[in-house]
């Protein structure tokens, strides 16, 4: 936005951590009404409220804007690691139990989520290690303190290319061509599809004018190279499909992404995705 001069005013990106999003959601429901503040999100916006009842939070009166990617989840393990497969990997989870340390971004959120489909897709019950950001997530691997992570390939990429970590299988309908030679759990017969959703989404109560304003914003940011060559370099989807979800769009999807992930909780336990 700054480097094309979309906007007259700067756009000041704000960390609020904390409860796995909790406290960055609260925040923007207080500020109902706000036409100055945006909300960057990821499934944590489904799960958290769902979790932690307690918050109070609907996401449903958020203001959506545009969904600006679908990022993709690996399983990694470090590059000198003797598992080469999911098979094998599988039989050395069962093997080590507890002892496996699996490293993921916090409790509660989208690492936590799918190493709880794992466990129950597999009979498998590792320790769950969370770290306050991907990042640290992946340098914890190469690092050899935990064992293994399902990384975003954003996070671990760099590694990859240095040749410090390997990715196992990709949680994708099909192979993304960054990743030519992994394979996607459902080819392997494995039912696990799972995305993280990238969108940028207002406070409740938000003006029409406003959110107009944002999306035909963040529609040029979506469309330009600089994005576009980010998603490619960085295993997301950006496409067509994605592209559609603005608005009104955004929020149906919100709508049945919270439906899907009210399913896996109940399907998985709030406990197996909350307990570190």
């Amino acid at each position: 936005v700054q480097k094309k001069d979309l906007s007259p005013m700067p756009i000041i990106p704000i960390n609020k951590p904390g409860g796995s999003g909790g406290e960055g959601y609260l925040y923007m429901q207080q500020n109902a009404g706000d036409n100055h503040k945006l909300l960057v999100t990821l499934n944590s916006f489904y799960t958290t409220p769902l979790i932690q009842e307690g918050l109070n939070i609907d996401i449903t009166n958020f203001t959506p804007i545009k969904l600006m990617g679908m990022d993709t989840f690996l399983l990694w393990v470090p590059a000198d690691s003797e598992i080469s497969s999911l098979d094998e990997y599988v039989d050395t989870v069962k093997d080590q139990g507890k002892n496996w340390q699996m490293g993921g971004t916090g409790s509660g959120q989208e690492d936590s989520i799918l190493t709880a489909m794992l466990e129950a897709e597999f009979g498998l019950d590792m320790t769950y290690v969370p770290f306050p950001g991907g990042g640290t997530v992946a340098k914890n691997l190469v690092g050899k303190h935990v064992n293994s992570t399902v990384n975003n390939p954003a996070e671990q990429i760099e590694f990859w290319r240095a040749g410090d970590s390997k990715p196992l299988v990709q949680f994708t309908e099909e192979r993304m061509e960054i990743f030519p030679d992994v394979p996607t759990a459902k080819e392997l017969g494995v039912d696990i599809v799972y995305f993280m959703q990238r969108s940028l989404n207002g406070p409740p109560g938000m003006s029409e004018e406003a959110q107009a304003y944002y999306i035909d914003l963040f529609s040029q940011v979506f469309e330009s190279e600089e994005w576009q060559g980010y998603c490619e370099n960085e295993g997301m989807f950006c496409d067509d499909k994605v592209d559609a979800l603005e608005g009104e769009a955004l929020g149906d999807f919100h709508d049945e992404q919270l439906a899907r992930h009210e399913q896996l909780i109940e399907r998985v336990g709030a406990d197996a995705i909350t307990s570190e």
